[in-house]
């Protein structure tokens, strides 16, 4: 294809730009309406991009996470290590869940199905990463002290050979979840799903004439490489730096960046962050440069493509085996309790140089809801539900409500839960006063109260942010209300433990809220008594923030 800067080369680009989104769109969705998971069904946990032959990111969904999306960069070169085109045949589908060479834990599984033309040549590659329900092992803790006890770990293999599923990988599989049948309907929704793109993709080549798209995927790279280069060089060089510590397994963890700004160019530096826990909360290096490069484009460039070339002027570095680049066998099953936080922490060095483009610290991570046991006829269970705290605010405005930032996944509904799995609600609403005050408030968190309906013991991991540390405020703004964790209403739970529950057994969970923007002096009257009327502020609060005591407007 011609990637002549015509006019007319620009509007065919912009064209076949269109269609290739809209097609890896329709993979995403199409691997959601096929999942067996509702981790996938409703908590779009997911990923789904296409990619050229060398393995590069041309585009991807916008459905999904930043620790999905971002690492498929590296992880479809990674199976190209393993299995370079000649290796491949038309309806060979690779698999693996290498947490060390893509998303960081083995529960993330990665399905990669090569594109062919009709002379068996490789054309392009498409992917997806998904959550899986179950891996066996631990199940979804943070308890490990090995990856070896996290769960089963695939390495780079062919799921299907010809089209049809390698039975052997299928049985090794089966026999090592607690949940066989989500797990493989979900392996055969991601297949799916590829398939979906990969007919895409070859339609889209016969409508526009093409032989080959890395040549349209390469000026896709160097448009937004452009594109992303030339919002770094607005902001003003220098060295900025921020630290955040929050709650560990061990003891207080301390992440530490140093962002560098130069010309077009920016290294994230994590060297002084605290080293490796014993327990499971290490994050590959992988996933930590996901979520930093995430939080430098969502605050300069949100609007440009996410793809290789968006990544080429980030620079992330980590020591080897700190708490942000783990190593084999360091345990990494919950990597997300503080690999989404360095999303913030990068947001909060640049908060001291762009404070109008950042967003406030939010309640990350996400608090996961994960139940096993077995079921009143001796079946064997494991549910796992996202739920989460409030969103920070900025200067544009108020934070989200129970908003999965920076994660981007979704909550299950309360029905869909229940009808399921074993897991009944008591309680699950918005936590009043707990969203941080400012000019701007950061979002609430949530109040929740479940328990199990099998009649029979179970077990609950705990893998909780910001129980001893609130979401802090930005630009004079407060932090929102911390988080916290009981059973039966008064037994505190550790936020990095495992507990043996017992049949009645009820966690109240109160989510915490993200911080707030801007003095609380300068919030408009009319926004408090909206915030009282709408319960997100009790009247008392509103008086103690806000109120005539000279913090604020005073509330009628």
């Amino acid at each position: 294809m011609s990637t002549s800067q015509s006019a007319a080369g620009r509007l065919e680009v912009q064209v076949l730009w269109s269609r290739i989104i809209t097609l890896v769109e329709e993979q995403a969705k199409a691997l959601i309406f096929t999942a067996f998971s509702n981790i996938l069904s409703e908590g779009a946990d997911l990923s789904a991009g296409v990619f050229d032959t060398q393995g590069r990111m041309i585009a991807q969904a916008v459905t999904g996470t930043p620790g999905h999306i971002n690492v498929t960069g590296v992880a479809v070169k990674n199976f190209l290590k393993r299995y370079p085109p000649g290796s491949l045949s038309p309806g060979d589908v690779l698999i693996s869940n290498d947490p060390y060479g893509i998303s960081g834990h083995v529960l993330d599984i990665t399905v990669v199905t090569p594109v062919f033309d009709s002379n068996g040549q490789v054309l392009a590659y498409v992917a997806s990463i998904c959550h899986a329900v179950d891996m066996g092992g631990l199940g979804y803790t943070s308890q490990a002290s090995s990856t070896y006890e996290e769960g089963l770990y695939v390495p780079y293999l062919k799921l299907y050979v010809g089209g049809t599923m390698n039975p052997d990988i299928a049985a090794i599989i089966e026999a090592n979840v607690r949940s066989p049948i989500q797990v493989m309907g979900d392996l055969r929704a991601q297949a799916a799903a590829n398939s979906v793109a990969v007919q895409g993709i070859l339609d889209v080549m016969e409508e526009f004439g093409l032989s080959e798209i890395d040549s349209f995927g390469g000026e896709v790279m160097a448009r937004t490489e452009s594109a992303m280069r030339a919002a770094i060089r607005d902001v003003r060089n220098g060295s900025y730096r921020h630290e955040i510590v929050m709650d560990g397994a061990e003891g207080d963890i301390v992440l530490r960046v140093r962002v560098d700004v130069s010309d077009e160019d920016i290294t994230i530096d994590f060297d002084s962050s605290s080293p490796a826990s014993h327990r499971g909360l290490n994050v590959c290096l992988n996933y930590t440069v996901a979520y930093a490069i995430f939080a430098v484009k969502a605050a300069l460039a949100p609007d440009v493509p996410n793809n290789e070339g968006s990544f080429q002027p980030v620079h992330v570095h980590a020591p080897e085996g700190c708490i942000v680049h783990a190593v084999h066998p360091q345990p990494t099953q919950a990597r997300h309790v503080v690999g989404q936080v360095v999303a913030e922490v990068v947001l909060g060095a640049l908060a001291e140089v762009i404070p109008e483009q950042v967003i406030t610290e939010s309640a990350a991570p996400l608090w996961i809801l994960n139940a096993s046991g077995q079921t009143k006829d001796d079946t064997p269970f494991s549910f796992t539900f996202f739920t989460s705290g409030g969103m920070g605010a900025s200067a544009d405005g108020d934070g989200l409500h129970a908003t999965m930032f920076p994660s981007g996944a979704r909550g299950t509904p309360v029905e869909i839960v229940e009808v399921s799995s074993p897991v009944m609600f008591h309680q699950k609403e918005l936590r009043a006063d707990s969203g941080g005050p400012g000019r701007h408030r950061g979002g609430c968190g949530q109040e929740i109260r479940f328990g199990v309906t099998t009649g029979r013991s179970w077990r609950l991991p705990t893998m909780y942010g910001h129980i001893s540390y609130p979401a802090a405020g930005l630009a004079g703004g407060l932090p929102g209300a911390r988080g916290i964790a009981r059973r039966n209403g008064s037994e505190p739970l550790d936020p990095m433990g495992s507990y043996s529950m017992e049949p009645d057994d009820v966690v109240s969970l109160s989510l915490p809220g993200g911080g707030g923007y801007g003095p609380p002096a300068e919030r408009d009257p009319a926004a408090i008594e909206d915030d009282v009327r709408n319960g997100y502020v009790s009247e008392d609060a509103a008086r103690k923030d806000y109120g005539p005591s000279g913090e604020g407007g005073t509330v009628r």
